[in-house]
Parts: C-alpha cells; structure tokens; sequence
C-alpha cells in the first residue's frame, strides 16, 4: 500500500511538472495575440479550439453527461479557467509584458493552497503557510515597488485572474478523482460554449486576413495546449500528488516564461525579476516539504 502511494504521488509529480510546461507558454502567446486583436476575442478563440477538441475526445469515448452535482463544480470550473484566468489575463497583458505577468503567476501556487483547504479538504502543515506567505509577499513587495511605472489597472485584473485560475484548479483536481482530468477540462470548455459562441460575433476583428501568422500560431497554441492539453496533465498530477503540494510547481513556470518572452518577444528580463521569481521558487519549496 505504502509503495502504491509512493508512485502515484511521483506520477502525480511527473504529469503536474508536465502540465506546468505547457502552461508556460500561455502568457507570452497571449501577448503576441492582443498586441493585434481584442483580449476578448483571444479569449474566445482559444476556447473554441479547445472546445474542438474536447468535442471530439467526448464523442469518441463516449463520456457520460455530469451528474447535478458534478455539474455545480464543472461550472466553476469553467468559470475559473475557460473564462475567467483567459480573459482577465488578456486585459492584463494590455498594461503589462508578458515578464511581468509571469511574476504575479508566482502567486499561484498559494492561491491553490488556499482553495485545497476550502475545496478539497487538505489540511497542510503551519510551516507550509509561512513559506508560502513568504513567497508570496515577495512577490507583492516586487509589484509595490514597480508601481510607479506600472498600471495598476493590470495588476489588478492580473491579481482577480490569480484567485479564478486557483478555485479552478483545486476543483478541477477534486473532480478528477471520479471523472478524470480530460473529461474535466473537456466538459467545463463545453459548458461555456453558451457564453462564448453568441459572443463571437461582437468581437470578430474586420478582417481575419488582416491577422499575422504568429498571432494564428499564438491563438492555436492557447487552444490546444493551454487550454485543453496542459489541464489533462495538470489535474491528473493535483489529484495524485495532492492539490497543495503539486501546486508548488507552479513556480517553474514563471522561469520558462520569462525565457520565452525574452526570446520572442525581446522583453527585458531585470536582475530584480529574476530575483524575485528565485526567491519565490526557493520559499515554496521549502513549503512542499511541510505540505
């Protein structure tokens, strides 16, 4: 029993650090697409490839429709991650670079902690608080300093889009327990498509002619891995490896963020940047120990 718990908590591990790297590229891609087109309409987009794609993994596995109950958190879910994270995101990037969004993403991982008590039930150590807070803070104490050259218009929207993205992902882990995290994502993507699809055709641009190859690359990449590919791996690791402790992973992705927008975007990654994501890192590691 104790060796099966041990490979499932490594599975857990494995499957959460490679969700994290497809989620890596999320902000950057976001920043090639609303440099062009309207936050909402990228929002949008990436959905709708998402919702391809879970339309046809729910037809050729043929998925049983959520039970009421299931349904109640699917919603959230969708409300959370499909939605919410995406759009605010996007209206963030509007203020913002992509190197400094990546840096609020630091604060995720506490932001999941918080919903794993409240959602799933997890009670971690005292200790693990205080390393999380720490990381946290440093992350804040950053954003305070850069105010003066910063919107707080973005860091605002960054913040809400922080507190959506952790409910969604603490109750996408707990459902994934009986459903499975591609059933998850998948039918949270679908659930939205009532609010998405009408929506569409306010916010189409003039002309799709109009949109660069590497803003179609950007709005597929947000579909398929973003939305859909790196949530199957990342609910799946949450559930095996526990909500709270494999959420710390979430700290790497502020790294291969801020490599990735400084080799396509040409952002200026600052030694403070850096700094504060390192530190970071390191406070949340030494959290995981009392997770």
């Amino acid at each position: 029993m104790k060796a099966t718990a041990v490979n499932n908590t490594s599975s857990g591990w494995i499957n959460g650090f490679i969700g994290v790297l497809l989620f890596s590229g999320s902000m950057p891609a976001t920043k090639v697409a609303v440099l062009s087109l309207d936050p909402i309409f990228v929002t949008l987009v990436r959905a709708l490839v998402a919702a391809v794609l879970a339309g046809i993994f729910l037809y050729y596995t043929k998925a049983s429709f959520p039970t009421k109950l299931e349904s109640k958190s699917i919603i959230l879910i969708a409300g959370g991650a499909v939605i919410g994270f995406p759009l605010l995101s996007s209206l963030a990037l509007q203020h913002m670079t992509a190197a400094r969004s990546l840096v609020f993403v630091g604060t995720l991982p506490l932001s999941t902690a918080i919903f794993a008590v409240l959602r799933g039930k997890e009670k971690p150590k005292p200790l693990f608080w205080l390393f999380a807070l720490l990381g946290s803070g440093l992350v804040v104490a950053f954003a305070y300093a850069q105010q003066a050259t910063s919107s707080i218009t973005g860091d605002l929207l960054m913040l809400a889009a922080i507190i959506l993205c952790g409910l969604a992902y603490a109750e996408g882990a707990v459902l994934t327990k009986s459903m499975g995290g591609s059933q998850v994502i998948s039918w949270a993507i679908i659930y939205a498509l009532p609010i998405l699809l009408p929506c569409l055709f306010f916010f189409l641009p003039p002309s799709l002619h109009a949109i660069q190859t590497d803003t179609w690359v950007s709005l597929l990449y947000l579909g398929t891995m973003s939305m859909f590919t790196g949530f199957i791996f990342w609910y799946k690791g949450l559930a095996q490896g526990g909500i709270a402790t494999v959420g710390q992973l979430q700290l790497l992705q502020p790294f291969f963020g801020l490599a990735l927008a400084a080799l396509f975007l040409n952002e200026s990654v600052s030694v403070g940047m850096i700094g504060v994501t390192l530190g970071v890192v390191l406070s949340v590691a030494a959290s995981k120990k009392f997770a």
